[in-house]
C-alpha cells in the first residue's frame, strides 16, 4: 500500500480544524454541513475523510483516554476501518492487523494499550440485561445500514428503480430495505412518497400495535411523524391525533405527510405532556396511545457517536422523570380496554423496564409484553417497547 504522508498530515490539520470549532451543542452531521460550507477550499475527498475522522473518533466514547487526541484517532481508524493509510502513518506497529476481525483489534488494543471496551459507553452498569454487553459495545465500531421502509404496495415499483439505478440492497423483509449507509435517495427520480426513511428496530414497533377500522389512534409525542406515518401505512382507516411540543415539528410533519401522500385526514394539537393537558384535551379518549417518549436516544448513538462523551448520570434521571410526567399525563385519556405503546430509543432499564415497573405500580395497566429491539446483529439501532392494555 503506497502512503502519501504528505496527503494524511493535511487530511489530520483538517480534522483538528473540525473537532476544535464543535461545541456539541449541536448534531455532528449539522456542524460538518456548516462547517464544510465554511471552508469551501475542501474538495470532497478533503470533506469525505474529515468525517470519517470525526465519527471515527467519537466512536471511542471514553475509552482511551490517557492518550493525546491523534493516538486515539489512530486507535479509532484501527478498528473502524480496513484500510487507513493514518494508521500506517502514526501507528504503523498496527498497520499489518488493519484487516483482521474486529473482535481480533478489539484484543490487541487492550493487551498493548489498555483498551477497556466498557470505558467506550457510559454507564454500562445501568444498561438492560437483555442486551448483549459486548455484542452491543463492539457494534459502535461499525457504521449502520441505511433502512427504508416501503410503502404498501410499492414494493416490486421500489425495486425495480433501484436495480435501474445500479443502487444495491438487501430485502429484510416484505416493506423493509437495508441499504448501504450514506445512499443518497434524493437524486433518484420518481422515488418520493414511496418509502420512509426508518430504522429497522424502529420499524419492528409496529408489532406492538393492533388498531382496528375507525379506531380513534393518538401519537402523543409524534416528532416527524415516523410511527403515525408507518401506522397509517398498514392501518389507514384509523382516526389519528398527533401532538408534539411546537408547532415547528407539527410543521415539518405535515411537509412529510405531504411528500407520503397520505390522504387520510388527521387531528394535530401542540401539548406539553410534561405538565397536566386536562385543560386543551378536556374528554378526549383514545382507542390507542402510542408513547414514543423523549430519551437518551442510548440505541442510536451508533448513528450519532458525538453523544456518546456528552452522557451523564444526571441527564438519565431527567429522561426518566420526564418519561413518568408523560406517561403519567397521556394514560388519563385512554379508554379502559385501550392500548398503550412506550417506545423509546434506549437501551437503559431506567428508561424501558424501570419506566414500565413506575407504570404497573401507579396505573391501572396490564402489560401484554415487553422486549429490547435489539439491533446490533443486523447493524442497525437497539430500541424498547411495551404493550399495555388499560384495565
Amino acid at each position: 500500500m503506497e502512503i502519501n504522508e504528505r496527503r494524511v498530515h493535511q487530511q489530520i490539520r483538517n480534522f483538528e480544524k473540525a473537532l476544535n470549532g464543535y461545541n456539541h451543542d449541536e448534531p455532528l452531521s449539522r456542524y460538518l454541513t456548516r462547517f464544510f460550507k465554511e471552508n469551501k477550499q475542501m474538495g470532497s475527498s478533503d470533506r469525505r475523510m474529515t468525517s470519517r475522522f470525526c465519527y471515527n473518533y467519537f466512536r471511542l466514547g471514553n475509552s482511551l483516554n490517557n492518550h493525546n487526541i491523534l493516538d486515539r484517532l489512530a486507535f479509532a481508524e484501527y478498528l473502524c476501518e480496513e484500510n487507513s493509510p493514518l494508521v500506517h502513518v502514526l501507528k504503523p506497529e498496527l498497520a499489518d492487523s488493519l484487516q483482521n476481525e474486529l473482535s481480533d483489534k478489539i484484543n490487541t488494543l487492550t493487551a498493548t494499550y489498555g483498551f477497556n471496551i466498557k470505558d467506550v459507553f457510559p454507564l454500562v452498569d445501568h444498561i438492560s440485561t437483555e442486551v448483549a454487553i459486548d455484542d452491543f459495545l463492539k457494534s459502535h465500531f461499525v457504521q449502520p445500514d441505511l433502512f427504508i421502509r416501503i410503502k404498501r404496495g410499492k414494493e416490486k415499483l421500489v425495486h425495480s428503480i433501484f436495480k435501474d439505478h445500479d443502487i444495491p440492497f438487501t430485502i429484510i423483509s416484505t416493506q423493509t430495505l437495508a441499504l448501504p449507509n450514506g445512499t443518497n435517495l434524493q437524486k433518484v427520480a420518481n422515488l418520493e412518497g414511496m418509502y420512509e426513511v426508518q430504522d429497522l428496530s424502529s420499524q419492528k414497533t409496529i408489532d406492538y400495535i393492533n388498531a382496528a377500522e375507525k379506531q380513534s389512534w393518538w401519537d402523543a409525542c409524534a416528532a416527524s411523524g415516523g410511527k403515525a406515518l408507518m401506522l397509517l401505512d398498514k392501518y389507514p382507516q384509523v382516526n389519528l391525533l398527533v401532538s408534539d411540543i411546537r408547532m415547528s415539528i407539527l410543521r415539518n410533519l405535515d411537509e412529510r405527510f405531504e411528500k407520503a401522500r397520505i390522504v387520510t385526514p388527521y387531528r394535530k394539537k401542540i401539548l406539553d405532556l410534561s405538565l397536566p393537558v386536562d385543560d386543551t384535551m378536556k374528554d378526549e379518549k383514545f382507542d390507542g396511545i402510542i408513547l414514543d417518549a423523549p430519551c437518551s436516544g442510548s440505541g442510536t448513538w451508533g448513528r450519532t457517536p458525538e453523544m456518546i462523551q456528552q452522557f451523564s448520570a444526571d441527564k438519565l434521571q431527567s429522561f426518566t422523570s420526564l418519561q413518568k410526567d408523560i406517561s403519567a399525563n397521556a394514560i388519563p385519556f385512554l379508554k379502559n380496554g385501550g392500548t398503550l405503546v412506550y417506545i423509546t430509543c434506549s437501551v437503559y432499564k431506567d428508561e424501558n423496564e424501570d419506566v414500565v415497573d413506575y407504570l404497573l405500580n401507579n396505573f391501572n395497566l396490564r402489560l401484554e409484553k415487553m422486549n429490547t429491539i435489539n439491533g446490533y446483529d443486523n447493524k442497525a439501532d437497539s430500541m424498547f417497547a411495551a404493550h399495555f392494555i388499560k384495565v
